[in-house]
């Protein structure tokens, strides 16, 4: 049974710093590549950035480039969203995802078959 578990969320002042990470479990880790979205209520899921099974290519949204980075740990089945600059705009769900394609970084959400319970981000003005 494939798991992703999120941690790291919380509440952040504006300007400041969180880190996520995502632990897979019940299959080969590099069999996938991963990545990160967020969701406000009444909104649809949206993209926030996605890494290859190696780490070698890496994929971000316009709003978080430059100031968020992905990166993976294939020892520790771990993939992470560093995050700076927080902005309360990037508050939501954040939720990491696996995608069986492993040589992809996909922006849809379509493209992924395993989805973790997510973690809520709050970043107040």
């Amino acid at each position: 049974q494939v798991q992703l578990v999120e941690s790291g969320g919380g509440l952040v002042q504006a300007g400041g710093s969180l880190r996520l990470s995502c632990a897979a479990s019940g299959l080969t880790f590099t069999t996938l590549a991963m990545g990160w979205f967020r969701q406000d209520p009444g909104k649809e899921r949206e993209f926030v950035a996605a890494i290859n099974w190696s780490g070698s290519m890496t994929n971000y949204a316009v709003s978080v480039k430059g100031r968020f980075t992905i990166s993976r740990d294939n020892a520790k089945n771990t993939v992470y969203l560093q995050m700076n600059s927080l902005k309360p705009e990037d508050t939501a769900v954040y939720y990491c995802a696996g995608d069986r394609d492993r040589y992809g970084a996909s922006r849809q959400p379509s493209s992924y078959d395993y989805w973790g319970q997510g973690t809520q981000v709050t970043v107040s003005s």
